[in-house]
């Protein structure tokens, strides 16, 4: 399962929508070995295409090294469909490079939605995984429960002793 902060989304989101007709690109960073996408890197998507994605090689060069300098990996890969479903095609599949990452496809195909989809892709099997988008303002496990101080017994809820 990809679990995802819903700002990295939206920027993914956006960023495709800003990009359309062309596909676009870009990597999540996380922390070596934690799952954890966490810095949103655009990238130019070097093709300048409607149908195919390829990072520019000196940015793709410089951005590993950045990540390789502060811990980081790819933990997730993300590009555009912006007239097909969000699933990757045979050309995705074969440029797959990074078993470890979630591959993240956004279709654009329909202006006033978006379909967000998330795969793994090892030695050329697609296996499709869900999607946590988790909102970073609201902590999941801050509140419990809604007892209010009240243990499960029985609440005596008459005032006596006036």
């Amino acid at each position: 399962m990809l679990s995802i902060d819903r700002s990295i989304v939206d920027a993914i989101v956006a960023h495709a929508r800003r990009d359309h007709p062309d596909e676009a690109c870009g990597v999540v960073a996380g922390p070596v070995g934690s799952d954890t996408p966490t810095r949103h890197i655009p990238m130019d998507n070097a093709a300048r295409s409607m149908t195919f994605y390829e990072f520019d090689s000196m940015e793709q060069l410089r951005v590993w090294r950045e990540m390789d300098d502060r811990d980081e990996e790819p933990v997730v890969i993300y590009h555009s469909h912006t007239a097909t479903e969000a699933y990757p095609s045979r050309t995705d599949v074969s440029f797959a490079g990074e078993p470890g990452a979630h591959y993240l496809l956004v279709s654009t195909r329909e202006p006033d939605t978006e379909e967000i989809r998330s795969f793994r892709i090892v030695d050329g099997v697609v296996t499709e995984e869900p999607v946590r988008i988790l909102d970073a303002g609201v902590d999941p496990h801050a509140v419990q429960s809604y007892m209010f101080g009240q243990s499960p017994a029985t609440v005596d809820y008459e005032c006596s002793g006036r």
